[in-house]
Parts: C-alpha cells; structure tokens; sequence
C-alpha cells in the first residue's frame, strides 16, 4: 500500500480565475460561423453617413435661420427627434453588424458537432447515406469472412485502418454513459440521435464478434487487421500504407478464449447501451443478453474467486489486469439489469482487494481504457448518492465515495499528485506520449462529479483540511478543454478543424491519401505518407495524441505519439464537451440509467453481539 500521506499535499485555497479578463486567455470563436460585411450592407452604412455637401450647406444657411422662439423651439424638437432616431438606427447597426466572439459554451457546442463527426470518418464496412464525410467510402466488407456470421462493420480504432475491440467497446460505454446522464443536452444541440448512432454502429459490430445468440460462448474476436503487415508482403520498414477502401487482401481475425479484461470491457458495452436504448425493447434485450453472456465468459462464472488465467499479450491494446474491469463491467450490469448479484459482487471487499480499488499508486485516478478504477468507483458512487442502499452496502459504497472524491480532489492545482506543464496541462501518465487521452476523460469526472453535487445541493467537497466549491472541478475541467481547443503554448487546437490553427499532417491513411486513389499497393501508397504537403483530406473533429510534457509539438504525420487520433480518445472529448456545455441547460438525468433496479427494502443490520 503506497503512502497516502502526499494525496493532501496542497495547502492553499483554489484560485478560479476569470477566464474573460486576459486577453491572452479570450474566448475562442468559430471563424466559419463569422462573416464580412455582404456589399449590401456596406452601401446601406453609406446610406446613414451624413452628407457632407448637406452640412455643408446647412453652415451657409446658417444666418438665415428664422429667429422666431416658437419656431426655433419646433424646429429644435424637430432636430432632437430626428438626431435621436438616426443615433438609434446607427446604434442598432453597429450592434447588428459587429463581429464579436462567440461564448466559449458555444465553442464547446462547435467542437461537439465536430467531435462526433470523427466517429462516422472512422467507420468501416458499408457505410450509411448520411455518413457525410465525402472522402470515405465502403471499405473491408469482407472482414472476417468465415468468423461466425462474418466482421463487417464497427471502427477503425486510429489511422492504420485495424479494428480492435478494447478501444471500441470502451468508447462505445463511455459515449453511453455520456448520453444517460446529458440525453437533454445532446437534444437541445440537435446530436442525440446522432450519438445513439455512433453508439449502434459499435454496438452491432461487437455483437458480431461473439455467437451473441448462444447461451454460453467460448472466444470472442479480440482485433481484425495487422498494422503492420499484409498479405501483398510487408514493404522495406514493414508498413502497409493504403486507404482503408483500397485494402483488398484478406485480413487476420484475432479469436481469443481467455481475455477477462476484453470480455467485461464488452459486458459493460453493451450493458451501458443496453439502456441507452432501453425504447426499443428487442434491440435492448438482444444487447443485455449479450453483455450477460460476455460477463460470465470473463469471470467464468467464479466472480471475485476468479483462478483463470489473464488477457494474452497484444502489441497496441495490452491490459494490464481485468479485475478493474469487473467492477466496471459488474456495476454497468446491474444498471442494465437490476440483478442483485451484480451489486453484491462490486461492492465484496474482497473483489475491490483484487483489483487495488484503493491502492494509491502513480496511476490511481488515471481513467483510459486499461484502467477502469476511477469510472467505476464514480459509476458506484452515484448509486450511493442517488439511491438508499443502506445495509449490508453502505460501508463499502462510502468507501467507493470517499476514494473518488480523494481523485477528483487530486486534479485540483493544489495538490501535487500529478505534475503540469508550464501551460497548465495536468500530466496523467506522467510525461509520456498521448496526454490528451486521459486528461478528457479526467475533465469528463470532474464536470460528472461537479453535476452529481448540484443534482443533490451539495455545495462542494472536504479535499483533505480544505473545503473546495463544486464550481472547483468544473472549472478544473473547462481549462484543460480550453487548452485542448487552443489555449496553450503552440496557441493550437488539438482537435482537427476546430479554429484555424489545427494539425495538418495527422497520422491517418484514409486522411492522407487523395480520395481519388481508387486502389493501389503498399509500396506505392508510402509516397503520401512521405508527402511533405499537407493531408488532402481533412479528418474534422479528430483529437489528435497531443503535446509533450514541454507543451511542444512536432507536427509530423511519422510521429503518432503526437499526430494520431482515436475513438477512445475522442469518445472522451465528446463526453467532457458536452458536460461543459451551457449550465442554463438542463443538467443530469438522475433516474434513467437506474430504469432496471426495482425498489428495494434492505435488512436491518444484525444486533450487536452480546
């Protein structure tokens, strides 16, 4: 057990800046939504200039102005009125015609729009009508062809054009997530149905990869594709460099029958949007009784006494454990279904030793697709906040409380948990490649949490001696957004489209190739990964990996620790967008993602011993 003791390293208050009073920090605006002066409007600004000759003439006339009082009063009135007019209509143009930035909520509503936009450039197999990214098209429809009922479908996970089920069942969750607690928000943008989409197109793939119609199941595909081969033969350095439609070869199926991690990572999927869809029965029912099939697949039915052996090693998408995911994938079950096992299983302390729930070691609070603690402990905690469990719960449910209170407090500036750079980007994996990743998924927390507080008139929290405003967190979060969208040292945008100043050379096959290629070979398709010019094809809404931890940046399509985009990043960025946006807004819906538990009465607690 690490020493805890540094967790409340801090000792001064929060300062919360105001974000508007430096001009260095100004809000951003969308340049596409600003406009010039049309020739019409211009000609009716000459409209209200005063004539010089007029005035003129006026001076001129000037000694011959009738001196009778009651017409010198009438025609002073006379002056007022019309001077007042004309300074109303200049006023109201001036005011009509000014261009000024937008909020920063409406710029969160900007990169929302374009955030999601990623997911439909990453989609592979058939794509639908509205898919509405011109340069993409079908590719890969004979994915898995002789696996089951074949792979057809889902996303490929970055810019190499594989399909790996980690990434995308944990984007597939985190996205659900985001939908059951903002549904509201994402409506009043005109984006819920366009998120469930997303969802169902990830969905409908991971069904795929399992006989989700059985009652038990033995493997499940883990990955199709292999980045760096193909079966034209690898080229000098090993890579294969194509768009996605041009892959015409077939490609590997990766089974796995021992993958804990994978399996409960799917389970909590598909539970998730089991929910997200709960309107539609039969869609709903198909995707718990596979999440249930898939849970029993990873534990082998043996729960917190798990004896089966660990994930087999993967080269991009290694877990480091499983038994956070069964916490994760356990708590997820029981909002799907409401089976009281589940929740006796997540809150057995034994289960929550296994998994280092409340270790403090160098990655406690880190959430990203191999480390679940911080989700789930959230995910349990809201159980405790919303619902009255009681006994036998309440002690181990607290515990969950109290640890992602100690996380969320642990973003917070004054503690020294994790380092910064000099432009304020919270470090947390430590200095290494692809920050950006994690630090979306930490503002995501931290605005959820912010929200849980003001759902139950929390004011805020203890953080060790010191008691921090609710406003706190949510602040934390918009910052490190804000520096995601451009508020940083290279004054770039780390989201590809969003302001003017964004990646140009994102490591992306389908984006750097011209769409015109119709098919070409390995060999000849690394020209356009060696092009020194721009990509011809603009990946919009795409995050890309991110700075170093000097706030620097090479820009350079070779270096995808700094230049590739991925759906588990990016299902993090739109879930932090849209708790950030407007708080005029309806906030969390606190009922819907608990529409399976029935009411419950719970055991008094046994009488002391005598």
């Amino acid at each position: 057990m690490a020493d805890r003791s540094n967790v409340w390293g801090g000792t001064s208050d929060i300062t919360v800046e105001n974000e508007d009073q430096s001009p260095e920090h100004g809000r951003y605006f969308d340049r596409a939504a600003s406009r010039s002066q049309s020739e019409a409007e211009v000609k009716q600004g000459w409209l209200l200039r005063p004539d010089m000759d007029m005035e003129t003439k006026a001076r001129k006339r000037k000694c011959c102005v009738n001196t009778n009082p009651t017409v010198l009063i009438r025609t002073l009135v006379v002056v007022a009125i019309l001077a007042g007019f004309a300074a109303l209509v200049a006023f109201l143009v001036v005011r009509r015609h000014r261009h000024r930035p937008l909020p920063v909520q409406d710029n969160y509503t900007v990169a929302l729009h374009q955030a999601l936009m990623f997911f439909n450039a990453q989609r592979s197999g058939k794509l639908p009508a509205n898919n509405n990214v011109s340069w993409r098209g079908d590719s890969c429809l004979d994915d898995g062809k002789g696996y089951l009922k074949g792979l057809e479908g889902g996303y490929y996970d970055g810019g190499d054009a594989d399909k790996y089920s980690f990434p995308t069942s944990f984007a597939m969750t985190i996205l659900s997530w985001s939908v059951l607690e903002y549904g509201a928000k994402y409506e009043a943008v005109g984006e819920l149905n366009h998120v469930k989409d997303i969802i169902q197109w990830g969905t409908d793939y991971l069904l795929k990869t399992f006989d989700s119609s059985a009652k038990t199941i033995d493997k499940v595909a883990s990955q199709v594709g292999d980045a760096n081969a193909s079966s034209e033969g690898k080229t000098g350095d090993g890579d294969c460099w194509i768009r996605p439609e041009s892959i015409n070869y077939p490609r590997p199926v990766i089974p796995c029958s021992t993958c804990p991690a994978l399996a409960a990572e799917m389970a909590a999927a598909l539970a998730a949007a089991s929910i997200v869809f709960k309107d539609d029965r039969e869609y709903s029912k198909k995707l718990v009784h596979g999440a249930d099939l898939l849970f029993k697949f990873a534990t082998k039915g043996e729960g917190e006494h798990y004896t089966g052996g660990s994930d087999p090693s993967s080269k991009f998408y290694n877990s480091t454990g499983f038994w956070d995911e069964f916490v994760w994938g356990g708590a997820w079950m029981y909002c799907a279904t409401g089976n009281s096992s589940y929740i006796d299983l997540v809150t057995n302390p034994a289960l929550a030793k296994h998994a280092e729930a409340f270790w403090g070691g160098p990655d406690h609070g880190v959430l990203g697709w191999d480390n679940k603690h911080a989700g789930a402990q959230l995910l349990i905690t809201r159980l405790r906040m919303f619902l009255e469990f009681g006994y036998p719960y309440e002690v181990m449910l607290k515990t969950f409380h109290d640890q992602i209170t100690e996380i969320i407090c642990s973003y917070l500036p004054e503690f020294k948990n994790f380092n910064r750079t000099k432009g304020g980007l919270i470090e947390l994996n430590h200095g290494k490649p692809k920050p950006l990743q994690y630090v979306v998924n930490a503002a995501f927390l931290a605005a959820l949490y912010s929200d849980y507080l003001e759902a139950t008139l929390t004011p805020g929290s203890q953080c060790g001696a010191k008691f921090f405003p609710k406003e706190a967190f949510r602040d934390f979060a918009k910052w490190q957004i804000n520096y995601i969208l451009g508020r940083n040292p290279q004054g770039m945008s780390y989201v590809v489209g969003f302001s003017d100043h964004f990646p140009k050379y994102v490591h992306h096959k389908g984006a750097s190739i011209p769409s015109y290629i119709k098919h070409q070979s390995c060999r000849e398709g690394l020209k356009w990964k060696e092009s020194t010019k721009p990509n011809p094809n603009t990946i919009v809404g795409a995050m890309v990996a991110g700075p170093n931890k000097y706030d620097g940046f090479r820009e350079n399509r070779f270096d995808y620790n700094f230049t590739e985009p991925t759906i588990a990043g990016n299902a993090g960025l739109v879930a932090a967008l849209v708790a950030l946006l407007d708080g005029s807004k309806p906030g969390i819906d606190k009922n819907t993602i608990f529409y399976a538990i029935p009411p419950f009465s719970t055991p008094p607690p046994p009488p002391p011993p005598p």
